[in-house]
């Protein structure tokens, strides 16, 4: 790589493409792998992260690294403190923490609780706190996975901008239409090895010589390295057969729950049928997790108010087990913190949400539990050595699949799926659409939440629309492209009614 270059890396999950990036930043240190570093010009070795920083690498992980408790300042300059004589300066850590995060574009105060944030919001904490350390090359693994269409357009620019600033930076991401637009080059890996190695503006002109965009020409090209095959169709086809209304809310509204008065949820009313895939679309901080997660049994906000009807029934909803009772599931966006326990097996991880099913009298049935796993590890096609293996251990697509196990088996109604395939490869996707295709197919009704309309587009029947935590708009898919739905996103927002 050359300074101020934009290089991508791109492989399936489990690749290596983040281990990679470990050995390269210190976090597995020398003398745990084969093969040598050279950084401009010269052989290194780092034992820890502090070595690679002191050379000007700063690494962001997908699993972010923040301390909720503390503030946004306090995270941002952790470690590296504002500070003289051992006493830090707060005004100059605020008024400095500030400054980066406007360049990110995140309009937060210093001083708010990064635990009060969203997963996209925390992820600009993160690169701001990059950006505050003496940085020559950035490594960012899935930087805008959590992020939309607009904030991940503002992050490309801010990277961009470093470029020209001479930084080098690496990126890992499954988002191939972001890697054509901003890499330079790409490598491409699969099972640990490198395949190739693109020269994205020479590829991309040679695409375009022989009548391919060069957008699509570069995808095509690094997904057929990627998974050893071409892949035709980013979608999978499916004939909906929509039944009657399974969930209904009406005049739903939620409040912030450390914040009276700041109402995040507003008058919402939505709908949704046997067999059908709704999307909901937003920017970030429309209100798209906050709706999901304060439907299912109150798990955010406070004051919540308004009506659900489960099968035309008014129910309550006022905690998860109630939710779970009446039919209703929820995986959230943050599958490591919310969805999984790690440090256990894929077996308990499929049977925790309905334990009871497999304790009928208080005793876990062993045998039971892992017959239950292996069913679901072979129908939803987990990667795993066993129903035994540490979820831990799993790639990120595998990991969404055992939640995604876990919720089916507390047999739901209604599954609410926020950003399910946050993070995951191309190939990985596509199994968890064709999944989402098959329980619609069994007459089950979907909710998906997507920061990327190209996948609420794709696998959708019909698409409401958020702005400022109002409903703005309820699409048929036939009827929608990606103008309009930014459009109704940025609209001032309106009552929508349910069909």
């Amino acid at each position: 790589m050359q300074p101020g270059e934009i290089h991508a890396i791109c492989g399936e999950n489990g690749a290596g493409k983040s281990t990679l990036m470990k050995v390269l930043s210190g976090v597995h240190p020398s003398g745990s792998y084969e093969g040598t570093i050279v950084f401009d010009g010269e052989e290194v070795s780092f034992s820890s992260i502090n070595d690679s920083e002191a050379k000007g690498i700063v690494i962001i992980h997908q699993e972010l690294a923040l301390i909720p408790h503390l503030s946004v300042a306090e995270n941002i300059f952790l470690g590296n403190e504002r500070s003289r004589a051992g006493i830090i300066n707060w005004h100059e850590a605020n008024a400095q923490a500030g400054d980066l995060l406007a360049k990110v574009g995140l309009k937060e105060n210093p001083v708010t609780p990064v635990g009060y944030l969203g997963v996209g919001k925390q992820q600009l904490v993160e690169i701001a706190k990059a950006l505050s350390k003496n940085v020559r090359l950035l490594i960012l693994d899935e930087p805008t996975a959590a992020l939309n269409d607009d904030d991940s357009a503002h992050l490309l620019n801010l990277i961009r901008g470093l470029r020209d600033e001479g930084v080098t930076c690496i990126i890992i991401s499954h988002k191939l239409g972001e890697v054509a637009e901003i890499a330079d080059s790409t490598t491409v890996i699969r099972d640990g090895a490198t395949i190739e190695t693109i020269d994205m503006h020479k590829a991309g002109a040679e695409a375009e010589a022989e009548g391919a965009g060069a957008e699509s020409g570069l995808s095509r090209r690094i997904i057929r390295g990627m998974v050893g095959r071409d892949m035709e169709n980013m979608y999978p086809e499916r004939q909906p057969d929509i039944g009657e209304e399974v969930f209904r809310i009406e005049g739903w509204s939620v409040t912030h729950p450390t914040q009276p008065g700041r109402v995040m949820v507003k008058d919402a009313s939505l709908n949704v049928r046997a067999g059908e895939v709704v999307g909901i679309a937003g920017l970030m901080g429309a209100g798209r997790t906050e709706l999901a997660m304060s439907v299912f049994g109150q798990s955010y906000g406070r004051d919540i108010r308004g009506t659900a009807f489960v099968h035309g029934q008014e129910v309550s909803l006022g905690s998860v087990s109630e939710a779970i009772r009446h039919g209703i599931a929820y995986v959230s966006e943050d599958r490591k913190q919310y969805g999984l326990n790690l440090i256990e097996d894929v077996r308990r991880n499929v049977t925790s949400a309905a334990l009871k099913k497999v304790a009928p009298r208080g005793y876990i049935n062993t045998h039971e539990e892992i017959a239950v796993a292996e069913r679901y590890r072979s129908s939803l096609n987990i990667k795993a050595p066993s129903v035994l293996s540490v979820v831990e251990k799993l790639s990120g697509g595998n990991q969404q699949k055992v939640v995604l196990s876990k919720w089916l088996y507390t047999e739901p109604e209604l599954l609410i799926l926020d950003e399910p395939t946050r993070g995951i490869d191309v190939g990985a996707k596509y199994e968890i659409y064709s999944i989402i295709n098959k329980l619609a197919a069994s007459g089950k009704a979907i909710i998906v939440i997507s920061s990327e309309l190209p996948e609420v587009l794709g696998i959708c029947d019909r698409i409401y629309t958020l702005a400022e935590g109002r409903i703005t708009g309820d699409v048929p898919v036939a009827e929608a492209d990606q103008e309009t739905l930014m459009e109704l996103m940025t609209a001032e927002p309106i009552t929508a009614e349910t069909h």
